[in-house]
């Protein structure tokens, strides 16, 4: 026997509707209408667990807003010290790391010849002097020129010429000379006194000349005095460029010297803080290979902002009397510019960081649940919450401990302000406190 398709699928269908029927049937017979009504669908689910924890009221607490910058440490001064004149150098009297004080030699050139051009000058110069007839220990000032020899001289021929010249006017009145010898002696005494004019001159001309002589044998000395190179300052030696041997010209550098007793932080803050950074506010330096911060205040900020890194740049001073701190030292500077700022804190021990996000376990009408939360800033006085809590939320004290439970609380700790800086401690009651820092 043979069926269709159409057949199959109604047989089918019919056969599904009598299943349907005969399960309703024995549903009715065995207890859908039982006298006990079904117990509730939370009838099985377990009550919450009992937790006895401390907690934290959340609340605002000085939080003073802090801006880092990162930047080095260089010298006060660096000077690369050149060479004032040519030569050879000698002597090297200095080598890397010593330390030396202003005026202290660091390189002596060769001194032969400079010796040579002094006595050279101080000859030339007696030679001048004895032109005007001025002794070695008599100073220029006191020369007179007419005094001078050959002005003295001039001056001798010039008076005899002006007597001959009288003596003559007296013989032409009696008729004993004629005219033309007359105007002889005329001549003869105008020629003596161009003769002493002349010689005057020249007595003026050797003056500037000892002058000169006496400038000659300064350089020569002053030649002398930088054949050997000195410290600038106090310092230490950072590099030395020359030995014994090595000719240098002027200019060139024979050694490197630092000062470090007094070093320099040079940093940069972003464009968004650079009009609430003012020169005086307090800044902690944070070294790597220093234990304790260094406290500084800011010295210099530059006067406008850097066009490629939109920066602004700002220096603050430190003393390195001790000599503890080297030049070069890389360190980050934590600036306090708002020190009335505040913000939402908590201890850190309250969070629980989960799968990359941290939480904490808020008390909620006595029982404690999850909350997700968004720190900022950790600090020794707690950690900064940016996003998740609001002033007056309560919270476990120990993260780690939570759970979803009725909550009895044991103790509080609440924050309070406990100097005028700005910094806040986290107290609990009987416990003590911790203090806080507001760098």
């Amino acid at each position: 026997m043979t069926f269709t398709v159409m057949e199959l699928v109604v047989a089918k269908r019919n056969f599904v509707r009598s299943c349907l029927l005969n399960a309703g049937l024995i549903c009715f017979v065995s207890g859908c209408f039982d006298s006990e009504p079904p117990a509730p669908a939370s009838a099985g689910a377990k009550p919450l667990q009992q937790l006895s924890a401390e907690v934290v009221n959340v609340s605002a607490q000085p939080w003073p807003k802090v801006v880092r910058s990162h930047g080095n440490l260089i010298p006060d001064d660096r000077a690369d010290v050149g060479s004032r004149i040519d030569g050879r150098v000698e002597t090297v009297h200095i080598d890397l790391g010593d330390v030396v004080t202003e005026g202290m030699p660091l390189v002596t050139l060769s001194q032969t010849e400079l010796k040579l051009r002094i006595a050279q000058a101080e000859a030339q110069l007696m030679q001048a002097r004895a032109a005007v007839g001025l002794k070695p220990d008599v100073p220029l000032t006191q020369l007179d020129p007419e005094n001078a020899p050959p002005v003295l001289e001039q001056k001798a021929v010039w008076n005899e010429a002006k007597t001959n010249l009288e003596r003559a006017t007296q013989l032409l009145s009696r008729k004993s000379i004629t005219a033309a010898e007359m105007e002889q002696y005329q001549a003869s005494e105008s020629v003596a006194e161009a003769r002493f004019r002349s010689a005057l001159n020249g007595v003026h001309e050797k003056i500037a000349l000892i002058g000169v002589r006496e400038a000659e044998v300064a350089l020569a000395k002053e030649d002398f005095t930088n054949s050997v190179i000195v410290a600038p300052f106090n310092g230490v030696v950072q590099q030395r460029h020359v030995s014994p041997g090595t000719y240098v010209r002027v200019g060139d550098s024979t050694a490197t010297i630092v000062r470090l007793d007094q070093l320099r932080f040079h940093g940069t803050i972003s464009e968004r803080f650079a009009m609430e950074l003012k020169v005086g506010q307090s800044l902690q330096l944070q070294i790597e290979s220093i234990d304790e911060p260094v406290t500084a205040t800011i010295s210099r900020t530059s006067p406008a902002i850097d066009l490629a890194s939109r920066s602004l740049q700002l220096e603050a001073v430190i003393d390195n009397s001790d000599g503890r701190l080297r030049s070069g030292l890389f360190a980050e500077a934590r600036i306090v510019i708002n020190s009335n700022a505040t913000a939402i804190a908590v201890p850190p021990s309250s969070l629980v960081d989960f799968a990359g996000a941290e939480k904490v376990w808020k008390v909620v009408n006595g029982e404690s649940r999850e909350q997700t939360v968004l720190t900022g800033e950790r600090r020794p006085e707690g950690v900064e919450i940016v996003q998740g809590l609001h002033e007056g939320d309560v919270i476990l004290l120990d993260g780690n401990s939570g759970a979803v439970a009725k909550i009895t609380v044991i103790d509080s700790l609440q924050s309070k302000r406990t100097d005028s800086a700005g910094s806040a401690d986290i107290t609990q009651a009987g416990a003590g406190s911790a203090p806080g820092s507001a760098d």
